[in-house]
């Protein structure tokens, strides 16, 4: 049986090629599982897994949750509003006193960028970040790429176009270190405000036209405007921003005619992305939650090693 080298999954900066293909082909096993009509494997059986959520979240926190129970771990989810945090205990003592109840694994949201890696140097159990601040969402970028693998066959020599709110997605970050890593070609576009000043650094092109980014594209992904996260007045109103960096298809005629559309969600339509372009014959968008289970059984497979050894 393949185990992951490591006892985390915080980023995908510091995960190599090698290992984002041993996901892939693990997650393509689990997504058998879900096909089945009975979707229940005893591989997990006598695990146990924390849910800690400290942000609003449907897609990320509900696959995980059933990516546990089809693998027949025993799991407990607890949100940041209800948790002790709010009587003024801190995220370490509240994750320990868990963990020596028998937690074995931690999948945690936090809003503060990094607070995984905190974490996870603070706890023997596995850490799993799923999304930290502004920094990285590694399953939805590992997820993303496994959408595209299936559709596409190969990552290598693909070109990805990522458009919208790049400076605040933690999910654009994660899809250009896995992307490029995988021999993919990334470029990026939005308003200059929403742009950050690092992108030659990561190894990838920026441009402030969509028109031109998505010129050749295999991969047309659209992200959500992170309002929660932008400081005021970084583009002048929603209706702006969908006439100048909104996907149609208009704006995107420029792409190949068989370029998969995708969108990490959750989605503001006729913002972001069209309903014609989301519905659409080329959209993937729906796979990418189904893709998200089989990734996220994947990776508690890999890091909790399969059946516990009596």
């Amino acid at each position: 049986m393949q185990t992951l080298r490591r006892k985390d999954i915080l980023g995908l900066e510091e995960m190599s090629a090698e290992e984002i293909t041993l996901i892939l082909d693990t997650a393509r096993s689990m997504r058998e599982i879900l096909q089945r009509k009975i979707k229940k494997v005893p591989t997990l059986r006598g695990r146990s897994v924390l849910n800690l959520f400290y942000e609003p979240s449907t897609r990320t926190k509900a696959s995980f949750e059933l990516a546990q129970k089809y693998m027949s771990a025993d799991s407990v989810s607890v949100a940041g509003s209800s948790s002790s945090l709010v009587k003024g205990e801190t995220l370490k003592d509240t994750v320990r006193n868990v963990e020596v109840m028998g937690v074995e694994c931690v999948i945690m949201r936090h809003p503060v960028s990094g607070s995984s890696h905190y974490l996870a140097r603070s706890i023997e159990a596995s850490v799993i970040n799923a999304g930290d601040g502004m920094h990285e969402h590694p399953t939805q970028g590992l997820l993303d790429m496994f959408t595209i693998w299936e559709k596409k066959g190969h990552l290598e020599e693909l070109k990805v176009a990522i458009v919208g709110d790049i400076r605040h997605s933690r999910v654009a970050r994660s899809n250009i270190w896995g992307l490029t890593k995988m021999g993919a070609e990334v470029v990026v576009a939005g308003p200059p405000t929403l742009m950050p000043l690092d992108m030659e650094g990561l190894g990838v092109k920026a441009y402030h036209r969509v028109e031109e980014a998505v010129e050749g594209a295999d991969v047309v992904m659209a992200l959500r405007l992170q309002k929660e996260r932008q400081e005021s007045g970084l583009f002048p109103s929603l209706r702006e921003y969908a006439d100048l960096y909104g996907l149609t298809p208009q704006r995107i005629a420029g792409a190949r005619e068989d370029a998969l559309i995708m969108h990490p969600g959750p989605m503001n339509r006729g913002v972001e992305i069209s309903s014609e372009l989301a519905d659409g014959s080329r959209s993937v968008i729906l796979k990418q939650v189904t893709g998200g289970v089989a990734v996220r059984m994947a990776l508690l497979y890999l890091l909790l090693g399969g059946a516990k050894e009596e």
